[in-house]
């Protein structure tokens, strides 16, 4: 980490935290309730399965509560969607416009590893 972060690195690691979470609240908000242009045409058991762990998935890894677990669940969602939705469209996510499915499910893979961090109620009742 360059030296002139590392006093903000607990700050900027929460940042990142609180707003994949959001991020991805926004899409499950889309499945589940119709917002922000309705949700896309997929089969219903998918679209409220994964609208259901993208709202309330996010909202965990927001919050920082239960963070690892519910962004490890995230995560393996958001590949599952990678290799059913894009995969077959092509090998290359940038060809198949899975490059939102992986970043996703890398992103909150490195949450789940990370844990909370700071400005997480996991800290707050000092389950970190």
């Amino acid at each position: 980490m360059a030296p002139f972060l590392k006093p903000y690195e607990g700050s900027i690691y929460a940042g990142f935290r609180i707003v994949f979470g959001a991020l991805f609240v926004q899409h499950g908000a889309q499945k589940l309730f119709g917002l922000f242009g309705g949700p896309p045409p997929m089969p219903a058991g998918l679209l409220y399965t994964g609208g259901l762990i993208e709202l309330v998935g996010g909202a965990l890894v927001a919050l920082g509560f239960v963070t690892s677990w519910a962004a490890f669940l995230c995560s393996g969602m958001m590949a599952v969607a990678y290799f059913m939705v894009h995969l077959p469209n092509g090998f290359w996510p940038i060809e198949n416009h899975g490059e939102m499915s992986a970043l996703y499910s890398w992103a909150f893979l490195f949450i789940a590893a990370h844990g909370s961090g700071k400005l997480s109620l996991d800290k707050a009742l000092n389950r970190a």
